[in-house]
């Protein structure tokens, strides 16, 4: 069947994720390994805590307000020049904020000063990346079948989840020379992807018409994504917030047992993300059975948090949560993509990574609010709150309006 008779076919021509695969997993390396080092940098620069957690936080603030629009300008100029664009804008702003800090210790700085640095570059890191995820997600979208989607995307996050496990060790490894080293080793393989992405991207590409409908962020298509995305990505922070005070305090273990206990845990979180969009790719599952049981698994995980007592009940706990969120993740996508038209992927893959940047944000507020009454209450919000989407009833799908897009 022709592009021209059916507005939802996928482009014809090879493909290869692999190169979207190496940028993931290089730019997650990066950005992992800055925040494993903003501590001991915050504290060589005399910035409170707070400071350093606003700084990592404006990233997300800066993902929520720029991946729809640069998912939607996509759309109309074409994911490759985007992608390009976005990888290069971060690319620069992170060599920046990167030699910015090696010269801020160098050279003591005013607090106000270190501060406003930070926070601005990081900001800028923040904004640029936004559109590679978004116009990635669009791009698999238009070459890969619908009920392939999910499997394509899983091997990302498979990507993402090595980059979030080996960030923070080559930091830790390269720290021991100086707190400088890792800063300029980790600018090396973000400039890498940009040459791998460069080289192989696809330049035979679908643009939407210049009068094409834009999607609507209210679109009822995209309800259930949306939905999902956040609740999923708000659980996996707010569990990473409080399992260091759930061992402090329910474990009863002091502060480098809790710190050593909290540390296995999240590593356990990516060798179980890993593992499981592994597997789904082998699966081949639709989305929507992949989301209800991966909620489900995930919902037993957390919750079996509540009656943890040692240890290792708390890191298996955290495995078969995160093992259920390998599933979810990489299903939301998909599910936004098969629901959109082809003129549409980019905006669609930008709105899910906007919900799921909402959920970076508020995760860390509302978890240490509900931990204040109780050191399980927020094991079992987050438990119940994945158990309800887990069973939410999925809404028939309704018609996408043909748009007009156009190949080159």
């Amino acid at each position: 069947m022709s592009l021209e008779s059916d507005e939802r076919a996928p482009v014809a021509g090879a493909f290869s994720i692999k190169p979207l695969m190496f940028e993931t997993f290089a730019c997650t390396l990066a950005l992992m390994s800055f925040v494993a080092l903003i501590g001991p940098i915050a504290r060589s620069l005399g910035l409170a805590p707070w400071q350093a957690g606003l700084a990592v936080t404006v990233g997300g603030i800066a993902w929520v307000l720029f991946a729809r629009r640069w998912g939607a300008a996509s759309d109309r100029l074409g994911r490759r020049r985007i992608i390009l664009q976005g990888l290069g804008g971060f690319v620069l702003s992170y060599a920046a904020l990167c030699a910015f800090l090696i010269f801020a210790l160098r050279n003591p700085l005013p607090v106000w000063l270190a501060f406003a640095g930070m926070v601005v570059l990081r900001g800028l890191v923040g904004g640029f990346y936004a559109a590679v995820p978004a116009t990635g997600a669009a791009l698999i979208a238009d070459y890969v079948p619908p009920g392939q989607r999910a499997g394509a995307l899983a091997m990302l996050g498979a990507a993402s989840g090595l980059g979030m496990v080996a960030g923070p060790g080559v930091a830790g490894m390269l720290a021991v020379h100086g707190l400088e080293l890792p800063l300029v080793i980790t600018t090396v393989l973000p400039v890498a992807s940009l040459a791998v992405l460069w080289r192989w991207l696809p330049r035979a590409e679908r643009h939407a018409a210049p009068d094409a409908a834009s999607l609507k962020i209210g679109d009822a298509r995209l309800r259930r994504p949306m939905a999902v995305a956040f609740t999923s990505m708000f659980c996996v922070i707010v569990a990473q917030v409080v399992v260091g005070f759930f061992a402090l305090d329910r474990l009863h273990l002091d502060a480098a047992a809790a710190a050593r206990a909290a540390g296995i845990a999240l590593t356990a979180v990516g060798v179980a993300l890993i593992l499981a969009q592994l597997l789904v790719r082998r699966l081949g599952w639709p989305p929507e059975r992949l989301i209800r049981i991966g909620c489900a698994v995930s919902a037993l995980g957390f919750g079996s948090i509540l009656f943890a007592a040692t240890q290792p009940f708390l890191w298996i706990g955290y495995f078969v949560a995160a093992a259920g969120m390998g599933w979810v993740f990489p299903s939301v996508t998909a599910l936004a993509a098969n629901a959109v038209n082809t003129n549409e992927q980019g905006a669609a893959a930008g709105t899910v990574a906007a919900a799921q940047g909402l959920g970076i944000i508020a995760g860390p507020l509302a978890g240490t609010l509900v931990y204040d009454a109780d050191p399980g209450a927020p094991y079992a919000l987050i438990a119940g709150l994945l158990a309800l989407a887990a069973v939410w009833p999925a809404r028939a799908r309704a018609a996408a309006p043909l748009g007009t897009a156009t190949r080159r």
